[in-house]
């Protein structure tokens, strides 16, 4: 029997993502709103309560809104907008967190996908901070490099229209991006980290990174022994691989790219520095892992399915 699935918000960038990857399944039956429909609440709430499983892309009062339209108990919910990453009853989408983590989306009703920058901020400080090594304490800051295609569609359409930024650009000058509630909840932080995000005049691939002093940790570690630690902490894990030390060297030519892992819904960890300053950091394509990718992962762990069906 084959799973229903409907993506709410199909024409954003996610939504596209998450259709062009469920196209490729014979296990999935898509169901697919009317184009001039796609606003009208009763309608919506129509294929909502026909579906297995339904993808929230849209904003986040439309979300919310979304949410209040369920009404079969048997509906599972993903929801890629921020409307619920902090929120109580949901579980939170990265599986490869803990084995509870896991557990939790499995056995949820409700998922929060994660946003792109928090998956990789996620995937470096909550291991960091639940095995002691970081102190919840620490001010973190955080720096992040992106293509364009994370400020959505608008934001594609001004650079595929119009191509005005030549050099790369700081935003959220305020301090307060929209990531950071999450980013502080499920890392385990006592305090929401300085995170000053870049956009680059390229389209999709980014990387998430975090300098450490080694002397502020709890156990005075050298970079290799950080290394060392994040493969044993994501061993056997298919889509979060910490690299080897130096990898950033050796394949790279001393530099990391952004774009390694576009097309794939693969997380990589880097670390490197010496021994009195080290710079953890993690690679993922924002709209793979960062988003589409990783709400196919979680909807296939829901079902109880490989949760690298479709994602190869």
């Amino acid at each position: 029997m084959k799973h229903t699935i409907f993506v709410d918000g199909q024409e954003g960038t996610t939504g596209l993502e998450i259709n062009e990857r469920l196209a490729k399944r014979d296990d999935v039956e898509i169901l697919r709103i009317a184009y001039e429909k796609r606003r009208d609440a009763a309608e919506r709430k129509k294929y909502i309560n026909q579906a297995d499983i339904v993808f929230l892309c849209l904003p986040d009062d439309a979300a919310r809104e979304a949410v209040s339209l369920v009404e079969n108990p048997h509906t599972r919910i993903i929801d890629a907008s921020t409307a619920h990453r902090t929120a109580e009853g949901w579980a939170y989408g990265i599986p490869e967190l803990s084995a509870a983590h896991r557990a939790d989306v499995q056995a949820a009703k409700r998922v929060s996908n994660p946003g792109c920058f928090a998956t990789g901020f996620n995937a470096l400080m909550y291991p960091l901070v639940k095995e002691g090594i970081v102190p919840s304490e620490y001010p973190v800051t955080c720096h992040s490099v992106t293509g364009y295609s994370g400020g959505g569609k608008k934001l594609i359409e001004r650079f595929a229209s119009e191509p005005k930024m030549e050099s790369p650009n700081f935003y959220a000058l305020g301090l307060t991006h929209k990531h950071l509630p999450e980013m502080q909840k499920h890392s385990g932080l006592a305090h929401p980290p300085l995170f000053t995000p870049i956009v680059a005049n390229y389209y999709r691939g980014m990387t998430v990174a975090i300098p450490l002093f080694a002397d502020r940790l709890n156990r005075r570690l050298s970079p290799v022994e950080v290394c060392a630690f994040f493969h044993e902490y994501y061993a056997g894990q298919t889509f979060v691989r910490a690299m080897p030390f130096g990898a950033q060297n050796e394949f790279e030519l001393g530099f990391l790219n952004a774009e390694g892992t576009n097309g794939t819904n693969t997380l990589e960890i880097f670390v490197c520095g010496n021994e009195a300053q080290i710079l953890v950091a993690a690679r993922l394509d924002n709209l793979g892992k960062g988003a589409s990718g990783a709400a196919v992962q979680n909807m296939n762990i829901m079902l109880g399915l490989d949760e690298t069906t479709g994602l190869a």
